[in-house]
């Protein structure tokens, strides 16, 4: 039976654009895009994981609004569960510690990365509600 891996993910938004991270090229799923985030360990709030994660890896804080999308995708792995928030930054600027690279894109953008299967659905609901993204709200 397949490792069931419990993730969230941060469509952290800015001037109506998303931070989109590629994965480093030594990683699962190398150099595929995502949203950032992480893994929630045991007894930690899916909030508190992303927070965490996002501090880790872009040292930088957020603020974490209404959940965008919940996936569960197979890979040969493990079956992960994603689940994507919108947010905003409350400190600082994100930094590149684990990722190959970032870049920030309006929600009409984002379908042209490569992105890792589990996170299309979010995309597609981010596209679906891009006017509300580009007024700042999220």
């Amino acid at each position: 039976m397949k490792k069931d891996i419990h993730v969230v993910g941060a469509v952290i938004i800015k001037n109506g654009k998303i931070l989109c991270a590629q994965r480093g090229s030594k990683s699962t799923l190398p150099l595929k895009w995502e949203f950032p985030g992480g893994k929630i360990e045991e007894n930690e709030s899916p909030n508190d994981a992303l927070k965490r994660e996002i501090n880790e890896e872009f040292k930088c804080g957020i603020s974490i609004g209404e959940q965008v999308e919940h996936t569960v995708y197979d890979y040969d792995f493990g079956t992960v569960h994603l689940t994507t928030y919108y947010c905003s930054l409350h400190s600082g600027e994100p930094v590149l510690t684990e990722h190959e690279r970032i870049e920030w894109l309006p929600p009409s953008e984002l379908s042209s990365l490569d992105w890792a299967p589990a996170d299309i659905p979010a995309i597609d609901q981010i596209e679906k509600d891009s006017d509300k993204i580009m007024e700042g709200g999220g």
